[in-house]
């Protein structure tokens, strides 16, 4: 299982040149199946990608009150990957504070910004993001539907105020690959107590998805091969 993971992740990184030799990636790990997957695939690919490269996970506490992030410290243990965590207060910013109706952009904008104070702080400039296939059809979709515009976030980006990139190697992994993975290597997840989790626009999308589905099988790859073809930038 490891290795058709690893093999989708590796054709990622080479298709959009992700990682040049001998730099240090930090991996954004939130403890949920998709950071933690990323995690076990990218010291997989390690051991014998060409290009030689190093990790360090990073892991943002948003404040949310009952998480606990011992798993992913455990398993960057068995991994032997170096891993920093930090405290922050955006929980409490978005929802006590600005008590945002539709809070999730607020929070990604923000966590985006720490995550990327973290890793300069670390004296990196490279952040592997989570983001999977279906992700990006349904972000597709999501802007599409709800603003009006034909966009996507980029496989690369280069984020000129921070001097970071960002990468998001796991693209053409499923998210029915994710689950397998994570079941099959029996991995122990940080569960999201945070309130919007489940009942965003994102859930919709993925409920309309569902439903095209049942008549239209392959409607992920065609959204999935439109994206390439239109193209978006950085696609």
């Amino acid at each position: 299982m490891i290795e058709k993971l690893t093999g989708r992740v590796r054709r990622c990184i080479d298709d959009y040149d992700m990682i040049g030799q001998g730099e240090t990636v930090a991996i954004g790990v939130s403890g949920g199946k998709d950071s933690m997957v990323l995690l076990c695939a990218l010291a997989h690919l390690q051991k014998y990608h060409p290009c030689e490269f190093n990790l360090h996970v990073v892991t943002l506490d948003m404040g949310v009150k009952g998480m606990d992030f011992t798993p992913v410290e455990e398993l960057c243990k068995r991994l032997d990957v170096p891993f920093t965590s930090e405290y922050s207060d955006i929980a409490r910013i978005v929802f006590d504070e600005r008590k945002e109706k539709n809070p999730c952009s607020l929070c990604a904008t923000m966590r985006r910004a720490a995550l990327c104070n973290m890793v300069k702080k670390l004296g990196i400039n490279k952040i592997a993001l989570a983001h999977h296939y279906d992700d990006a059809v349904e972000t597709f979709l999501l802007s599409l539907l709800y603003e009006g515009r034909i966009h996507c976030f980029q496989p690369v980006t280069y984020l000129s105020r921070m001097e970071v990139t960002q990468i998001r190697p796991m693209l053409y992994v499923e998210e029915k690959m994710v689950k397998r993975f994570e079941k099959t290597e029996g991995l122990q997840i940080v569960k999201n107590p945070c309130p919007m989790n489940g009942v965003s626009k994102r859930e919709e999308v993925k409920e309309l998805l569902k439903s095209l589905g049942k008549t239209q099988k392959d409607i992920k790859s065609k959204l999935f091969g439109a994206m390439q073809r239109l193209p978006i930038e950085g696609w």
